[in-house]
């Protein structure tokens, strides 16, 4: 397995914490030494050029490389994720392709807009926050803010009561907002 040289990150984000090797096959392993609850918070506005780009690459049937994570914990212990399904790796190449994935706000990046689709696809409250047509998405800014923002879990998703108390709080915090989640 190949190491990457790391570049430099986003402004307020550690460097070094992420080690990016490939296999003979292609597989891609991104050994990080944070938990995924660690990852920064990112943009919004980059959140969702995230979700444009993976709609991108999904229309033109890009197939991304297999990705594995190895995330260590403050106590040394060790969370493995794989990333083997062909739309989420189409999604995370994407990321890789335009804002890179070898650092912790391109990894969290990436992992946010996984977690938000995978959010999206199961909890049916969100159902009015978005729309999804063959011309592309509308997701409500507060839906977006929210995924930016909030950690992830150890496993890298948004835990969902959490995730809907952030948009509760968001709706109550701006009377006449329109969109609560029913």
């Amino acid at each position: 397995m190949q190491q990457s040289a790391e570049e430099s990150e986003a402004p307020g984000h550690a460097a070094g914490v992420i080690a990016v090797g490939a296999s003979p096959d292609g597989t891609l392993t991104y050994l990080v030494a944070l938990p995924p609850e660690s990852l920064p918070p990112v943009r919004g506005r980059d959140l969702a050029a995230a979700w444009d780009a993976a709609r991108e690459a999904a229309l033109a049937r890009i197939r991304g490389a297999a990705r594995g994570f190895c995330f260590r914990a403050r106590d040394g212990s060790l969370t493995r994720l794989a990333l083997a399904d062909a739309d989420a790796r189409c999604w995370a190449d994407a990321v890789d392709s335009t804002v890179g994935m070898h650092t912790s706000y391109g990894l969290s990046l990436c992992l946010r807009l996984l977690a938000l689709i995978d959010l999206l696809a199961r909890a049916r409250w969100a159902g009015g926050l978005f729309r999804l047509a063959a011309d592309g998405a509308d997701l409500h800014p507060a839906l977006v803010r929210a995924a930016a923002t909030l950690p992830l879990t150890p496993e890298a998703r948004f835990d969902e009561v959490s995730f809907r108390a952030r948009l509760d709080g968001m709706f109550a915090a701006a009377p006449g907002f329109s969109g609560a989640p029913p």
